[in-house]
């Protein structure tokens, strides 16, 4: 099925009701540094992703409808920019009293803005596979985890082939931002990944996949040494689990961009959050 991408200009009244810092991408393990490492030359970095299209009538100014109850981090206020996080909620449709779950919460980034956006009625379950806690997260992930705004989250120490218990189930959204390629390089069973995250869902719940493009026709090349993929591949991926394509937006894209560098969070440095992106929102049947 062709879809058109959509620029997202919806009304985020759903939001006014509710009251991070995860990086872009996570770096790669030390113990996997020396097989990642590339040499890329690069004439002129790209330049900043430009603003998502808003309405001053719809889309409200810093983030207001996400920043209500204590303050967001400056650590995260300063990833906004590249994150368009608003958006981002508005087009999964995250809403007061959601249960949601979010697959890979890194340091809790994302992880926040869900909890803010469900409001003390909803619920987010945040996971985090062993390794990922042990070489980044975990300091950072129990710090966000003691504010008040996070009681609603239930935290998940979970490998990402397995990543909610069984009683986790007739979820709204599950959402994976920014590591999807790192699964693959991971040689995580994808397959049992996406079909946990569908058996997870309700009937008509969304699967939201955010993450960095790769070259077309790249497949999954680059997933190691760029931190990307190709969104053909991821998209074959999901659709083989049963899901449906159901919608695309552009708010991530960014035209100038390359795509022959690495967006890890240690590697892009000052390029960090101008990568292109691709947002994808599939559906359970």
């Amino acid at each position: 099925m062709s879809l058109a991408r959509c620029s997202v200009f919806g009304s985020l009244a759903l939001l006014l009701s509710c009251g991070g810092a995860l990086p872009d991408s996570p770096a790669t393990p030390s113990a996997q540094a020396s097989a990642s490492a590339v040499s890329v030359v690069v004439v002129a970095p790209p330049p900043a992703l430009p603003p998502a299209p808003t309405s001053t009538a719809t889309v409200p100014s810093a983030l207001g409808a996400l920043s209500n109850g204590d303050e967001r981090s400056d650590a995260d206020r300063a990833l906004d920019p590249g994150r368009h996080p608003t958006e981002t909620m508005a087009f999964f449709g995250i809403a007061p009293g959601q249960h949601v779950a979010e697959i890979g919460s890194g340091s809790g980034y994302t992880a926040e803005l869900l909890a803010r956006a469900v409001g003390p009625t909803g619920t987010v379950y945040g996971q985090n596979p062993k390794w990922l806690l042990e070489k980044f997260a975990e300091k950072p992930w129990s710090a966000r985890l003691a504010k008040p705004v996070m009681k609603n989250v239930t935290r998940l120490d979970r490998e990402f082939d397995d990543p909610f218990p069984a009683d986790v189930k007739g979820l709204d959204a599950v959402i994976s931002v920014l590591f999807y390629h790192d699964t693959v390089w991971l040689k995580v069973d994808r397959d049992k990944m996406n079909r946990a995250a569908f058996a997870a869902l309700r009937s008509g719940g969304i699967y939201g996949i955010i993450d960095h493009s790769a070259q077309p026709g790249s497949g999954l090349r680059d997933v190691k040494t760029f931190h990307r993929i190709d969104e053909a591949a991821l998209k074959a991926e999901v659709l083989r689990a049963g899901f449906k394509l159901a919608d695309e937006a552009n708010f991530l894209q960014n035209p100038a961009d390359t795509r022959d560098w690495s967006d890890a969070p240690n590697a892009a440095a000052d390029r960090r959050g101008t990568s292109d992106r691709f947002v994808l929102k599939f559906v359970k049947p």
